[in-house]
């Protein structure tokens, strides 16, 4: 399929209101030919004086053809004024439907595809990219559309008068146009793609290295300890300069020949009046010398137009990058499931740009009510498997089912209505903390907010915070720890009472105290729930009901703590490991692994006889 022009997708893209952009083109061309008027007007002027000079009070008409040009200058004006104000306003109905666009489809991707670094670039994509097609459509469109008609209004003129001077200036124009295509074509065609990958990058490694400052002055290096951000840099100002020096002899001729065109017409001026009345020349000159500057700004007009042109294929890129995503399949028959207990039935996933398998034929079971817990090395695919369960993306074979019923055949309101996912990285948003708790269930009271705050063990954030539940995460100073947006988390998970719970790691950045209130949430949200836990910290899955080990994309292990203990396998392993850490303080002398083992042995024993107690 032929891939259309950024200037065909942008009319798509307006809708409607394409009609205002052909009509600006249309009043930008008439503006056009009306400003090319006056100076034949001149030429007239110039005419009679000259055929009566230097009686020139003999001479007619003059006052008519100074009217003459002054309301085709004025019609130039107004028409030009009329034709901006139709490409402006569909210029920014286009962005306003470029951006809605790109927001209604990526609410229709995958949750999957929100998990990476996405939030800069879909900014960048979606509002400035739009913003970037703006200039094109409401200025250099009908300035190109000017442009083009200006040339062939131009050479009919240039013939008009007197064709010898017409094909000398005529000359100069096509050497313009050589040098200009030869400056913007051949390996700086895709300049500005090459460019706008450099800016991407640059801007990158420089948010990395503003995040890095700390440990820059803390060792006392500089800029330089940053290559990857000092590489970017050199990378950009690299391409700047060879494109400056690539460009410097096109650009150099360019000015030339649209400025230069006085050094043909002059000496051609000079050998018209040997053999022709000096006067006729004479006049014939004057509006050549008068029209060669309108036609250079046509001509820079052109070269300024192609550059925004080169700025809108790169949005419309961008934006069709996006809107070439697919979205999940819906279900045709929607089914409701009659219980929350979750099956991995042989799934195997692969990540789209992945070259081997996250999951490979894992089947599992979280009956009804029970707690799971998913351990295992990093990369294991313990992450995956949680996020398949809210279908962050489809399973590549096998299913995964809610209450006997595959998730891609659940409408999406009802699976996420059934799910309560905390993540290991929690993402509050810039309101008050009420409505961040409440955005799990919008239309709980405040009494209820409450009552899911006290769950989370949340009462003494909102003490020390100005303005309690009132209070809004992100201005003037108030911050939360890591611990404490955890928990507020957990309110929020608490609150929306779904029978099924996802925990991805979700003590991973808190500090021992907010590790012990998280615990105590714990056991309100997972209060005859199905859970799947997924825990770095093995400490946290020692007392569930059944422990899952993954690695390298498949189930090696399954049981309870003390079985997968007595099998002496990977989970026997990292226990010991864990336990070891655990135990190591500075200065102290090291423990054997047999003693370690002992007193990691009746360490759990005590805790399970604890937990029987209960």
């Amino acid at each position: 399929m032929k891939k259309q022009s950024s200037v065909t997708r942008l009319l798509e893209l307006a809708g409607g209101h394409r009609r205002l952009t052909y009509l600006g083109c249309v009043l930008s061309a008439i503006a056009a030919v009306c400003g090319l008027i006056p100076y034949v007007c001149v030429w007239l002027v110039a005419r009679d004086v000259l055929a009566v000079y230097p009686q020139v009070e003999n001479a007619r008409g003059l006052t008519g053809w100074g009217w003459m040009a002054v309301w085709f200058a004025v019609a130039n004006i107004v028409i030009y004024f009329a034709a901006l104000m139709c490409t402006h306003i569909a210029a920014f109905r286009t962005a306003r439907n470029m951006r809605r666009q790109g927001v209604e489809h990526i609410l229709k991707l995958p949750l999957g595809f929100f998990t990476g670094d996405q939030s800069g670039r879909l900014r960048k994509v979606i509002d400035d990219n739009a913003a970037l097609t703006e200039d094109l459509l409401a200025h250099k469109l009908p300035d190109l559309t000017a442009a083009v008609v200006t040339p062939i209004a131009a050479v009919v003129l240039l013939f008009a008068f007197d064709w010898r001077m017409g094909l000398c200036y005529l000359l100069t124009m096509i050497l313009a146009f050589v040098c200009m295509a030869a400056m913007m074509g051949g390996k700086n065609a895709g300049f500005f793609h090459r460019y706008q990958k450099e800016i991407e990058k640059m801007s990158g490694e420089a948010v990395e290295y503003v995040r890095g400052i700390p440990v820059v002055k803390v060792f006392q290096q500089t800029v330089y300890s940053f290559k990857a951000f000092y590489a970017a840099i050199q990378s950009y100002s690299d391409l700047a300069s060879q494109y400056a020096m690539s460009c410097r002899m096109g650009q150099t001729g360019f000015l030339t020949c649209i400025n230069g065109a006085f050094v043909l017409l002059i000496p051609a001026a000079f050998l018209l009046t040997g053999g022709n009345n000096g006067w006729e020349v004479l006049t014939d000159f004057i509006f050549y010398a008068l029209f060669a500057p309108a036609c250079g700004g046509m001509i820079n007009r052109i070269m300024y137009a192609s550059e925004s042109v080169m700025e809108a294929d790169e949005a419309v890129m961008k934006l069709d990058e996006i809107l070439s995503q697919k979205p999940l399949p819906l279900p045709s028959a929607p089914q409701i499931p009659a219980g929350s207990d979750i099956t991995f039935d042989h799934v195997t996933f692969q990540y789209p740009d992945s070259s081997r398998p996250a999951l490979q034929d894992v089947s599992f079971t979280v009956p009804s009510g029970s707690t799971v817990g998913l351990v295992g090395p990093s990369g294991g695919g313990k992450s995956t498997a949680a996020a398949l369960i809210p279908r962050f993306w489809d399973v590549s074979s096998g299913s995964v089912k809610i209450g006997g019923v595959d998730v891609r055949q659940m409408a999406g309101e009802e699976l996420m209505s059934r799910i309560a996912f905390v993540f290991q990285d929690t993402r509050l948003f810039k309101v008050s903390l009420l409505e961040n708790i409440r955005m799990a269930r919008p239309s709980a009271s405040v009494e209820e907010v409450w009552a899911a705050v006290r769950a989370a063990r949340c009462e003494d954030i909102l003490e020390k915070l100005p303005d309690g539940l009132d209070t809004v995460v992100g201005t003037k100073g108030v911050y939360l720890s890591g611990g404490e947006a955890q928990r507020i988390a957990l309110a929020r998970a608490i609150l929306k009472d779904a029978p099924i719970v996802v925990l991805d790691e979700a003590t991973a950045f808190a500090d021992p105290r907010n590790e012990a209130l998280i615990q105590k949430a714990f056991a309100k949200l997972t209060r005859g729930k199905t859970v799947l836990m997924i825990a770095h910290r093995l400490s946290t899955v020692r007392d569930v009901d059944q422990i899952l080990v993954l690695e390298k994309g498949q189930v090696q292990e399954q049981g309870t703590h003390r079985q997968l203990l007595d099998q002496g396998g990977l989970y026997a392993k990292m226990w010991k490991d864990y336990q070891q850490a655990a135990a190591w303080k500075v200065g102290n002398p090291a423990v054997t692994p047999h003693r370690m083992q002992a007193a990691d042995t009746g360490r759990a024993a005590a805790g399970s006889g604890k937990e029987a107690e209960k």
